[in-house]
């Protein structure tokens, strides 16, 4: 379960029309940007420039988000300018985004910046400014040529990238896990698609997974890296973090290998932690709360 929302933009498809203002207005709120990279070469799919070149399909949208910021910034400070003037908390802002005006018109995008200050910037939902993650779109013999990948990767390190083949990916729609597994092996990859975007996505949101389990059903609830036992009672609801007592909790692997709850416990593997406990995968919890 994704609780963040995302903006795909498709490199080397979309620049003809360019993104449009009222479409970059729509997605503002998302938390992280996923560029889609054509990286593969086929007489039978038209590049919009007819010519296939990552790089260059990733600085037109790159150039997209950056103008965008920029009018972002710009329509800001003409209203800061006024506010600075008696709101020492408007003046701090002003002076910072002026000078992220100057990068961002240099060409640099945002995200670039080691030490942004998000808190700042919040309220601008600025584009560049969000992690991003680039999934490059290759071919059969791309998948397995560890070289081109990592001449792929340079181009847009150190942000998060991963390989996919969606001719590859719409082979496997059609066949069972098993051979759908057996496939992608002979290619030497691990997961799929899906799988690799999932999994990119929290890592580089520092989001985590603890489960419920119940006679009716076993939920996976997502939460941040770092969250306490309140805290993640409280992404159920907010009266489980408001009355939180306790929590019981059996490692994932402990209670399948136990084979019930009362067998893990029956083991030592169930556990009561307090509100100061800090939340780990695999976690399996019964909340305590009152209110």
């Amino acid at each position: 379960m994704l609780s963040s929302a995302f903006l795909t933009l498709v490199a080397g498809a979309s620049q003809g029309e360019g993104l449009g203002n009222k479409f970059l207005a729509n997605i503002r709120q998302c938390d992280a940007v996923v560029h889609i990279v054509r990286a593969f070469h086929s007489g039978d799919i038209v590049h919009v420039n007819d010519k296939v070149d990552p790089r260059a399909d990733i600085d037109i949208i790159n150039t997209e988000l950056i103008l965008a910021d920029i009018q972002t910034i710009e329509t800001r400070t003409t209203k800061l300018h006024k506010e600075a003037k008696t709101k020492p908390a408007a003046r701090a802002q002003l002076d910072y985004i002026q000078e992220l005006l100057v990068q961002l018109q240099t060409g640099t995008p945002l995200s670039e910046i080691s030490d942004l200050n998000h808190e700042l910037i919040s309220d601008l939902h600025l584009l560049t400014a969000k992690p991003v993650i680039y999934t490059f779109n290759v071919d059969e013999d791309t998948l397995v040529d560890e070289t081109k990948k990592a001449e792929l990767s340079q181009l847009v390190a150190p942000a998060r990238t991963i390989f996919v083949c969606a001719q590859l990916e719409d082979e496997i729609k059609g066949l069972s896990n098993e051979d759908a597994t057996e496939l992608l092996e002979s290619y030497g990859v691990k997961e799929t698609g899906l799988q690799q975007m999932i999994h990119a996505a929290y890592d580089t949101l520092g989001l985590q997974s603890y489960l419920t389990a119940g006679p009716k059903e076993v939920r996976a609830w997502t939460i941040k890296k770092g969250f306490t036992g309140p805290q993640a009672a409280g992404v159920i609801h907010t009266d489980f973090e408001r009355g939180f007592i306790a929590a019981q909790i059996v490692d994932y692997n402990d209670l399948v290998a136990a084979g019930s709850e009362s067998a893990a416990k029956a083991s030592g593997k169930l556990r009561t932690e307090g509100k100061t406990y800090v939340m780990q995968p695999d976690d399996v919890v019964e909340f305590r709360f009152n209110v």
